[in-house]
């Protein structure tokens, strides 16, 4: 198969999530956010903001609103990305002015739920298409150049200014259910990025090593990495110490529980932490996912 060949299908798939993905985001604002005065976070918030308070057509102004933070991204980011994601807002306008959407609910809870679950999945097949909907990622990326302050205190920094806003102008209550409204929208893009499988780093510590190496390669079918350390160094003992075994493997997130037991039954007194790992490629992991 030649790269062309095998690059259409991709094509035709981003496309596609793209398209589904502004489909939901205009559902979302449509349905859910704009008939009940709404807020959500970034530059679709700062957009709805506009809307309410100077009562301009909300397929325009986001529209315009994106536009600086695209120019951005060409710099920040590249070319193409700016394009597409240019692509994507406008696509998002059309999509806003034309598409007659049926009002939902006038229910706050179900308004501030919904409506962010529908943003957030609409916004998190649009990354997953390859461009962004909404421009303060990369506003974030260069403020982070330009002071000590990660992407994700920018970005909540950004939001706490536009909820604040929205608080003093169209009062607390509407700001308080649009922060649950972001919030959820944030926790479902989390998800719909990373998926079912994300991965879960895990380090072991144990006394027991040998057996649960053991047992996580032969009972798990888990390929593992061994670091060399030493245990010990407690306050009343701390010249007292010995070589260990620590074990490295990485996991799907439903797999934690099951590994978590299956250690703590070999040794109860074993220390085991996890973290989250954003992307993983490689070794065996496609293997096993595939498997399952």
């Amino acid at each position: 198969m030649t790269k062309s060949e095998h690059s259409l299908p991709e094509i035709i798939k981003d496309v596609v999530t793209v398209i589904i993905g502004i489909l939901f985001c205009g559902f979302a604002l449509k349905g859910f956010l704009v008939p009940n005065s709404f807020f959500d976070g970034g530059v679709t918030g700062i957009s709805l903001l506009i809307h309410e308070l100077y009562h301009k057509n909300i397929a325009f102004v986001i529209v315009i609103a994106n536009i600086p933070f695209i120019i951005m991204g060409m710099f920040q980011v590249n070319k193409t990305f700016a394009l597409k994601t240019f692509a994507c807002v406008v696509a998002l306008g059309i999509c806003l002015h034309f598409v007659p959407y049926p009002v939902i609910t006038s229910d706050k809870l179900l308004v501030s739920i919904f409506g962010g679950v529908f943003m957030g999945l609409g916004v998190g097949l649009s990354i997953r298409g390859g461009c962004a909907l909404d421009g303060i990622e990369i506003l974030a990326l260069y403020t982070l150049k330009r002071s000590s302050f990660t992407i994700s205190e920018i970005i909540l920094g950004i939001n706490i200014i536009i909820f604040l806003i929205a608080a003093f102008k169209l009062g607390l209550p509407t700001a308080l259910y649009s922060i649950l409204t972001y919030y959820t929208a944030s926790r479902t893009i989390s998800f719909v990025i990373d998926g079912l499988e994300e991965y879960t780093a895990v380090n072991i510590i144990s006394g027991q090593s040998e057996i649960i190496k053991e047992k996580l390669v032969m009972e798990l079918g888990r390929g593992i990495t061994i670091y060399k350390g030493e245990r010990g160094f407690l306050k009343e003992s701390f010249d007292v110490h010995q070589p260990v075994d620590i074990i490295f493997t990485v996991i799907t997130r439903f797999e934690v529980r099951r590994l978590k037991n299956l250690v703590h039954s070999i040794d109860p007194k074993a220390f085991v932490f996890t973290n989250s790992i954003k992307e993983a490629a490689g070794g065996v992991l496609k293997k096993r996912v595939r498997e399952h």
